[in-house]
């Protein structure tokens, strides 16, 4: 005869809500991370008068940091496959926190664009390793949400401390701003390996209940290596395609505000340094919201009833169709419109960034590593060249009206990529393909 259980079971047990303490910890980090990766930008109308650079050079060190991530990102999924993302993103961490305090010893051109390469190898690992802990530590019902909030780190830094950053540039020298966020990022780092794990069964403060919230469709069925033929897999279904062209203009448009925007505010419409940098804050915390508020409603058209589809692309379609309004700022040169157009757009681009959701729920399970390697190398594609492009329109035409018409055609190749090529948000299973998607695929 079976025994009774002495004690309470999971189905009258509240799940411990450890996995939101854990996405705290992934929102400070990715706040350090967008920080660290951005400073240069707020530094760079410094910089070029320092050192002379013309837009072209610039933009070749604006855009090294992509370049490095690009190429870093596949292994960086693999070794977050292979050795978790606890070990993994804590030496990145701590390694990306080295390299931003040493920019405040470049001595020229060579000097940051090495560090700016240095940069972007170590923090590679970083969206694969978010993107693998939400996947492991929440449910599908929960997990556009839990993209907005650590996508929300990605502008928190910069909404809050852009005119601090400004200010300390403008009344010390640039070299400081490297310095301090350098050491917050170490300090960082070391919180992270103290608190970190890589699912909620390995954390003691997870009860069985919290652990099932996400054991049938966010644990790794088997643990196994990835090969070629899986990375083969990834790169010839349509849906993953749709989903690399879509980052790829989400990421380029984010990458014009995290570079060249307040270079384009001093230059482009005459503003003081420091006013630049408070009014710059501005479009950020509009980016901010837009991406919890995409987040929020996705996972709300979900809960309502919607199909998984309607529910994931109409928030980021309409992120991309609002991206495009940026080509209105060359109409204007009242800084407060410029602003208003400008936080619209960065709020529409928001509500676009929360493609990493897609990443969760379409990649196979067995693949997530290499997944978010593959996927990160295609989004990060577009911060790797939109900087140089804009650089070399800048030193072409004297002016950033060209470049904003490119930043806004990429909105709208975004939006068609939804439109026409995403077919539906439905996981890909190679081990099933006659069950896994329909057979255009």
């Amino acid at each position: 005869m079976a025994l009774k259980p002495s004690g309470p079971t999971t189905l009258t047990v509240r799940p411990t809500r450890v996995r939101y303490r854990m996405l705290g910890l992934v929102l400070i980090v990715t706040a350090i991370n967008y920080l660290d990766r951005t400073v240069l930008s707020i530094a760079m109308p410094s910089i070029r008068t320092e050192f002379g650079l013309t837009g072209t050079e610039a933009g070749l060190i604006l855009s090294a940091f992509s370049w490095a991530y690009v190429l870093c990102q596949i292994p960086g999924g693999w070794l977050l496959d292979r050795y978790g993302a606890r070990i993994v993103y804590g030496i990145s961490i701590l390694s990306w926190s080295i390299a931003t305090g040493a920019m405040a010893l470049a001595g020229g051109f060579a000097g940051l664009f090495g560090l700016r390469i240095a940069l972007g190898v170590a923090e590679a690992p970083s969206f694969p390793a978010n993107n693998k802990l939400v996947t492991a530590w929440f449910p599908s019902s929960e997990r556009a949400r839990a993209t907005a909030v650590y996508n929300s780190g990605n502008f928190i830094g910069l909404a809050l401390f852009m005119p601090v950053l400004a200010w300390l540039v403008a009344t010390y020298t640039w070299h400081v701003v490297f310095l301090l966020t350098g050491l917050v990022g170490v300090v960082i780092s070391a919180l992270w390996f103290r608190f970190a794990r890589n699912k909620p069964a390995d954390h003691p403060g997870v009860n069985a209940a919290e652990t099932e919230l996400t054991a049938a469709d966010a644990a790794p069925q088997q643990p196994r290596r990835a090969t070629w033929q899986d990375l083969r897999y990834l790169l010839r279904k349509r849906r993953m395609l749709g989903m690399y062209l879509a980052q790829f203009c989400t990421n380029g448009v984010m990458w014009f505000f995290l570079t060249w925007f307040p270079t384009y505010l001093v230059q482009e419409k005459g503003m003081s340094f420091v006013k630049a940098g408070f009014l710059a804050s501005l479009p950020y915390l509009a980016a901010l919201v837009g991406v919890l508020f995409s987040g929020t409603l996705s996972d709300w058209l979900l809960r309502s009833g919607r199909s998984r589809t309607f529910a994931r692309k109409l928030p980021m379609m309409i992120g991309f169709a609002g991206s495009s309004l940026i080509i209105l700022a060359n109409y204007t040169d009242a800084p407060g419109l410029v602003i208003t157009v400008m936080a619209v757009a960065f709020f529409a681009q928001g509500m676009s960034a929360i493609g990493w959701t897609l990443a969760s729920e379409v990649a196979p399970v067995r693949m997530m590593g290499l997944s978010g390697g593959v996927f990160g190398f295609f989004t990060n594609l577009g911060g790797a060249i939109v900087p140089i492009v804009i650089g070399i329109i800048l030193d072409a035409t004297g002016s950033f009206n060209g470049a904003l018409v490119f930043v806004g055609a990429l909105g709208a190749l975004g939006f068609l990529a939804f439109l026409v090529i995403i077919d539906r948000v439905e996981r890909l299973d190679p081990d099933r393909p006659s069950t896994a998607e329909p057979a255009r695929s």
